[in-house]
């Protein structure tokens, strides 16, 4: 008799997961891409309206708005960073470390600069869902877009 117990069907699992290839073969929606977009947008813009607005000196303005601009660019690095992995396409450890740190630098950086700020408490709790609402969103639109691309691409080689 050949019994197979869990731990053999786990390897046999592991091993065929392994030698397949994920496979992306659905486009996001527009409703989707619509939305991230208009969410980065909204994000970004109420953020810089907020800083437009604000009783604060220009180099505080600057400061937030570099950040926005850090951390927008450093989610985008991760994203992509994290899907070239996925896509077994090259990435040193040192590039998707830095990317990574970069991401978590800009997220530390607005927390310290609003913890020091004389705001009031709904002021900041503005900047950091408005900073937070644009990260998240960048990464939605940069997955879309690399998502239609891929899609894109294979598409036009099967043809």
């Amino acid at each position: 008799m050949d019994y197979q117990t869990n731990v053999s069907l786990d390897k046999e699992l592991k091993s065929k997961k392994k030698k397949s290839k994920k496979v992306y073969d659905q486009k996001p929606t527009p409703a989707f891409i619509g939305a991230a977009w208009t969410s980065l947008f909204v994000g970004m813009v109420a953020f810089c309206i907020g800083l437009w607005n604000a009783d604060m000196l220009l180099n505080e303005k600057g400061y937030y708005f570099t950040i926005l601009l850090f951390g927008l660019f450093s989610v985008i690095s991760v994203q992509k960073a994290v899907r070239d992995k996925l896509e077994d396409v090259p990435v040193t450890d040192i590039y998707y470390g830095i990317s990574w740190f970069a991401a978590v630098a800009s997220i530390v950086l607005l927390v310290v600069g609003l913890w020091n700020a004389d705001l009031l408490l709904s002021e900041k709790g503005f900047y950091a869902m408005s900073f937070l609402l644009s990260l998240f969103s960048a990464i939605a639109v940069q997955k879309n877009t690399r998502d239609v691309q891929y899609i894109d691409r294979n598409d036009k080689n099967e043809d």
